[in-house]
């Protein structure tokens, strides 16, 4: 059961490689009136889809604070992570047509809960105070070490 439950986080925080400057091109597949998007951010090879478009809702995948095509953290702890982590979720969007005023949900795992309030300032600064609908929680670790993970969910006005 142990490494199941490590595969699953590390594939899903795999998403979270690369936005910044080097925006990779997207791909997108469509099933039915689904779309499967993949390469914005994250090398298409990755066995997932960076963000799932069904209707009008765009799901994207957790995003960690990494550097744009790599796996490798950005330096500077929580806060730059964080910074990077929501840097690489605005990316997606903005590839997708939406951006951060779309967001209705947004899921936060933590490395550790004590780092909650530096995330929320960084957090409060990629919005004008209407904020999405948030949870956060504590894990007991996250893929490739990293210190935050951010999932959400945006909606088509």
């Amino acid at each position: 059961m142990q490494p199941m439950k490590y595969g699953l986080v590390a594939g899903v925080v795999l998403l979270g490689v690369g936005v910044g400057a080097a925006v990779l091109a997207a791909r997108s597949t469509r099933v039915g009136s689904v779309e499967l998007a993949k390469g914005t951010v994250l090398p298409s090879s990755l066995p997932l889809s960076e963000a799932v478009r069904a209707g009008g809702t765009l799901y994207l995948s957790g995003m960690l604070g990494v550097l744009p095509g790599t796996t490798q953290l950005v330096d500077g702890g929580i806060a730059a992570e964080a910074r990077q982590a929501m840097q690489n979720v605005q990316a997606v969007l903005q590839a997708r047509g939406y951006q951060l005023d779309d967001l209705v949900k947004c899921t936060v795992m933590l490395a550790d809960m004590a780092d909650w309030g530096t995330f929320n300032t960084v957090y409060e600064s990629f919005f004008d105070g209407r904020f999405p609908a948030r949870s956060a929680f504590g894990t007991t670790g996250l893929a490739l070490g990293a210190r935050v993970e951010v999932e959400c969910i945006a909606a088509a006005r």
